[in-house]
């Protein structure tokens, strides 16, 4: 089992666009393992590469309710999304201590290569497609808040600021 530390923001990383994979190797697979791992000791429901400082289109998702059901995906991409929106508090490990609602599609149906290199589209409903459209946004450079009103975000992260220099 492999933890890996998160970049705390405003690491500019957290705001790079990642960069495609070629090809689902051995490498981008332990990438994804020590991932799995990480989300997991969070815990959590998903987790982006550049999170972890790794500037790869690579993320993890796994809102079941046993566990273990984790959807490996490379260079996802949104193909559809649901008109209907849906509500839910989001947070990051990269911003530890606050959070914000923020309401995104209900649903999603994506592109992107498995675990076995293989391109396949997926739909994702629920908390299932928050994730996926959460961990895609941190691929793009960009984080939860970004969806906030300015005044919003700023009295975000200026908490989340106050906090880190609490330690």
């Amino acid at each position: 089992m492999t933890v890996r530390p998160c970049l705390q923001w405003p690491d500019r990383r957290l705001q790079t666009p990642a960069a495609r994979v070629a090809a689902v190797t051995d490498e981008i697979r332990a990438i994804w393992r020590d991932m799995v791992d990480t989300m997991e000791a969070m815990p959590g429901v998903g987790l982006a590469a550049p999170q972890m400082g790794v500037m790869l289109r690579l993320a993890v998702v796994d809102c079941s309710a046993e566990r273990g059901r984790a959807v490996l995906l490379a260079n996802p991409e949104l193909l559809h999304a649901s008109v209907q929106l849906r509500e839910h508090e989001e947070a990051s490990p990269n911003l530890p201590g606050v959070s914000a609602v923020i309401s995104r599609p209900r649903a999603v149906t994506v592109r992107f290569l498995n675990a076995d290199g293989l391109e396949e589209e997926r739909d994702f409903v629920g908390l299932w497609a928050t994730s996926v459209q959460h961990q895609i946004d941190h691929l793009d450079g960009r984080m939860y808040f970004d969806h906030l009103k300015p005044l919003r975000r700023k009295m975000l992260t200026a908490k989340a600021e106050k906090l880190r220099r609490r330690g």
